[in-house]
């Protein structure tokens, strides 16, 4: 056994066992491969690492200045490799067992205003067929919440057009349903219609909503490329990202009053806890009004 095969091995665990998502794997494994690296340092397999080495490893990775969220990713990737390792009954003892996590507290995310996200949406230059298809992707993202990798897999056959739905695959291959609004539906015949139809589509890309120029898919660094740009564009200093437009469904849904739960099965959330922080943006936004509107506040 050598990290090599026991990260490989994880790796496929991970696939099909788990079923979780590529990026949350190459997530886990990247963390897996930092202890790996520390391991040859101190010349010891994944099989004899004992609680005391995991200490030292926190303890390099804290010197590093690395933050206490990242750290804490590590950790649970670590964790989360130990207890295959348990599993598969490699191991009896879990040196990981007891090691906690930094405290990080609730961090919550940045989200945009109603009228930010019009002026993201006024600055896109119409007159080119990219520009057609950045305002359909930016409205598809808002009005359904999707993740990126949601939106840069989307395919034609789960658009129901009719009914107002898109079916989205999400994270562990899960299938949800997620409304479609009228003005994203609007500028997504457009794209289809008027830009998408006179391309050259590339090879397996023949079912894909958004391609680039060139006729295949998209990529993620793609649409936070665009999203940058448009930023720029308009002088917003906001740090953004198309999980932005998630947070910014999420949070503008909750502030219109809309149900908790209707909300964690539109975003796909596999625990109610998740969708909870968008509550805590919403009592900030109740507390901001308050302070501006009450007499005495």
């Amino acid at each position: 056994m050598s990290w090599k095969t026991s990260i490989k091995e994880f790796k496929t665990y991970l696939r099909i066992e788990r079923s979780l998502s590529d990026n949350t794997i190459d997530s886990y494994i990247r963390d897996v491969k930092k202890l790996s690296y520390f391991a040859e340092k101190i010349n010891k397999s994944e099989l004899k690492i004992n609680k005391s080495d995991i200490k030292d490893f926190i303890k390099e990775i804290n010197e590093d200045e690395i933050s206490p969220r990242t750290q804490s990713r590590i950790i649970s990737g670590i964790k989360a490799f130990y207890k295959y390792l348990i599993l598969e009954d490699y191991i009896k003892i879990n040196p990981t067992e007891l090691i906690e996590s930094p405290k990080i507290g609730m961090k919550l995310p940045d989200t945009l205003s109603i009228h930010e996200i019009d002026s993201l949406l006024s600055a896109i230059d119409l007159s080119h067929p990219q520009g057609q298809r950045n305002r359909a992707i930016l409205e598809v993202l808002y009005s359904c919440g999707l993740r990126v990798s949601e939106l840069v897999n989307l395919k034609l056959s789960n658009i129901r057009f009719n009914e107002g739905y898109v079916k989205v695959l999400g994270k562990g291959n899960k299938e949800r349903f997620a409304p479609i609004g009228s003005s994203a539906l609007k500028y997504l015949k457009i794209y289809l219609k008027e830009v998408r139809i006179h391309q050259n589509i590339k090879k397996d890309s023949e079912d894909i909503v958004f391609l680039n120029r060139r006729g295949n898919k998209l990529t993620r660094v793609m649409i936070f490329t665009i999203i940058k740009q448009l930023a720029e564009k308009i002088g917003l200093k906001k740090k953004i990202s198309p999980h932005t437009f998630r947070h910014s469904f999420a949070t503008h849904l909750i502030e219109g009053g809309a149900d908790l739960r209707a909300i964690q099965e539109m975003l796909g959330h596999e625990s109610i806890t998740t969708t909870e922080i968008y509550t805590h943006l919403d009592r900030e936004f109740l507390r901001d009004a308050i302070l501006t509107f009450h007499p005495r506040a």
